[in-house]
């Protein structure tokens, strides 16, 4: 029992050190198994029935959709899922967070890219900078938003053209866009939410996206997010940039094959201070604040549709949900229209937002809780079909089967995409917002600047421009810790952000233009190891001494240079990398150039005597034309400038 013991402790130590396992990692948390997608303690079917029909006896459908006469109340049966023992799942990616003062601009970190630049996405009204991002000395990574404005350059829908503008909230997003990715495998994180419960506006999110879009970079996203299909159909062939209708493929993609970018929200939350069954949330039994975990997902359904606000009618929404308690569907958003400017209308789309909600309380702003999704990428060889189960706490807050999205019968599935993870808090009109404005409030310009007038701080809910102006108590999204496990007996769960099933990198390097900003060379420097400015003779994990003794140095000359397996400007981030590495960049062989092999033996001797001939002949011109060498003039000593 000792040397098992022993022996399990060398295979910790072992992995520690490698891949994209931070070594801060707690042995107890190398492994993890998959939970129930069934509710704890849930109540009767009866119960159910009598609770929700008592607040939902007004369904309707609205135009414009026309659907069937709605059912007498929803459906709460879940597919069948797959049984068995506990699945065994394996630590492959983690970061703890645990060094304080590590920063995330692009070219600082090797897992995580802080952004700085604007975000035109849902009408955002903030601008994220890399200076709101930062881990502290509690070992938390800390996403700040405040009040604090940013002059941008915008561009104007109506007018069709840029202008310039100013933004007047500041936050922070960090992704880990073609750095880290995933296919497959559980991730979760522990997390203390921003702001205040019953105070609305604020929009933070923990979420995943497909590597072929980069997140508010809005070229790279058009025609692509946020699209899970890889069959051909009618819809995809007009309106899926990389459709399984194309014939021919390029950039190391396959033909018949589509892609896209789709989107999985571990939670997005949004607090205010609306309850359930009052106000906008008439009609459901979760009200503010609260969490939506959701598969955003295109093709959407295509017509009979439910409508904002009103429960589905039968055939109107996807089977194979399961909600767990204090939870219910997403009643109030089921998606989105795509249409881009000067496309015809073959080319517009849907994408459904498949969602629960989840009640929340004070705790989770102000203690920790963790958020964990389990992802099963469908398989077309056996027929599995996938499935998507989210947690809070342990307990079920959704599932989410395959099945039910095949039966829908647009060619949508489960994300089969490599994909990447993002935190962020955002600030937008569209989330949490009051939803009817004050008497005498257009609410079309939005500030919170003291000197501000009435007419733009009073579209916001009471008690957010106070909170967001407090420079003592600023809005803080903590991250304590997030971690990523995969199945090794799973061929299809991979790490990587370009597969062989699914490759992103040629794609991206030939369309790099619509995923970087204007001025930048490539979308993403290269992680810089040490460089950071230091204190000589400085203690201590932090800045200042290169991470301590076992990460760094510090120079005479003030300058970090960071020991083996760190890196980061002042080597405060432990270095990751991909165990296998499925697309490698290219080099010369692989665009068809071949250095010479074996040269004939005859060649290199008559190489061997012309340069003989061409010595003697030249020695030989010497001794004839009287030649002497000339000094070497020193030419330190003489100013060519006069």
């Amino acid at each position: 029992m000792v040397a098992i013991n022993v022996l399990s402790l060398l295979l910790t130590i072992k992995l520690v050190g490698a891949d994209w396992i931070d070594p801060d990692t707690p042995q107890d948390a190398f492994l993890t198994y998959a939970l129930s997608p069934h509710p704890r303690g849930i109540p009767s079917r009866q119960e159910e029935m009598t609770n929700h029909t008592k607040h939902h006896k007004w369904w309707k459908t609205p135009a414009p959709t026309v659907s069937a006469a709605p059912s007498a109340s929803p459906s709460f049966s879940p597919s069948a899922y797959p049984t068995g023992g506990p699945r065994e799942y394996e630590l492959v990616f983690s970061d703890e967070f645990n060094i304080p003062g590590r920063t995330f601009e692009d070219g600082a970190d090797p897992r995580w890219t802080a952004l700085e630049k604007n975000d035109y996405t849902n009408d955002a009204l903030h601008y994220y900078t890399v200076e709101n991002v930062a881990t502290n000395e509690h070992g938390d990574l800390v996403i700040i938003s405040e009040a604090n404005d940013t002059e941008v350059v915008g561009f104007n829908d109506v007018k069709g053209k840029p202008e310039r503008i100013t933004k007047h909230f500041r936050s922070g997003m960090v992704q880990s866009w073609n750095k880290f990715c995933f296919t497959g495998g559980i991730v979760e994180a522990e997390v203390v939410l921003p702001g205040k419960p019953d105070v609305g506006g604020l929009w933070p999110a923990f979420w995943l996206l497909g590597n072929m879009a980069r997140h508010t970079y809005v070229g790279s996203s058009q025609h692509m997010w946020p699209w899970s299909s890889s069959v051909c159909t009618e819809k995809s062939r007009n309106a899926q940039l990389i459709s399984g209708c194309d014939n021919v493929a390029h950039y190391g993609l396959q033909a018949h094959m589509g892609r896209g970018a789709p989107e999985i929200d571990i939670f997005e939350v949004q607090p205010g201070g609306t309850k359930a069954n009052t106000g906008v949330f008439l009609r459901t039994p979760v009200g503010q604040p609260f969490m939506s975990s959701s598969f955003q997902v295109a093709p959407g359904l295509p017509d009979n549709r439910p409508g904002g606000g009103y429960w589905p009618g039968p055939g109107q929404w996807y089977e194979g949900l399961t909600g767990g308690n204090q939870t219910a569907p997403n009643i109030m958003f089921y998606g989105n229209y795509n249409h881009f400017r000067g496309d015809p209308p073959e080319k517009d789309y849907w994408s459904d937002a498949i969602s629960y909600n989840r009640q929340l309380n004070e705790s989770h702003f102000t203690k920790p809780h963790t958020y964990r999704l389990e992802w099963e990428v469908p398989n077309n060889d056996t027929g599995r079909r996938g499935y998507l189960h989210w947690f809070l706490d342990g307990d079920l807050v959704l599932a989410m089967n395959g099945t039910g999205i095949h039966k829908a019968g647009t060619g949508s599935e489960i994300s089969s995409e490599p994909m990447y993870l993002l935190m962020n808090t955002a600030i937008s009109s569209q989330w949490g917002f009051p939803e009817e404005c004050p008497s005498n409030c257009d609410c079309k310009k939005f500030d919170c600047s003291p000197t501000a007038p009435w007419a733009v701080k009073c579209g916001f809910s009471d008690g957010f421009c106070d909170m967001m102006n407090n420079k003592t108590h600023k809005p803080q999204y903590r991250m304590n810790w997030v971690r990523v496990y995969q199945d090794p007996n799973d061929e299809l769960q991979k790490v990587g952000c370009s597969t062989p099933e699914r490759p992103t990198r040629k794609y991206i390097e030939a369309h790099e233009r619509t995923y970087k900003q204007a001025g930048q060379a490539h979308p993403l420097l290269p992680v810089q190891a040490g460089g950071g400015t230091c204190k000589p003779g400085a203690t201590g994990i932090k800045r200042e001494s290169c991470g301590g003794s076992e990460r760094g140095t510090c120079s005479s000359r003030k300058v970090c240079s960071c020991l083996a397996n760190w890196t980061g400007p002042h080597c405060l981030a432990h270095d990751g990398f991909n165990s296998i590495d499925y697309d490698e960049p290219d080099t010369m062989s692989d665009i068809g150039f071949r250095a010479p092999g074996v040269v004939p033996l005859a060649l290199l001797v008559g190489l061997g005597v012309l340069i003989l001939l061409l010595f003697v002949t030249v020695r030989l011109r010497e001794r004839l034309d009287g030649y002497k060498v000339i000094p070497e003039v020193d030419m330190k000593v003489h100013n060519l400038r006069g």
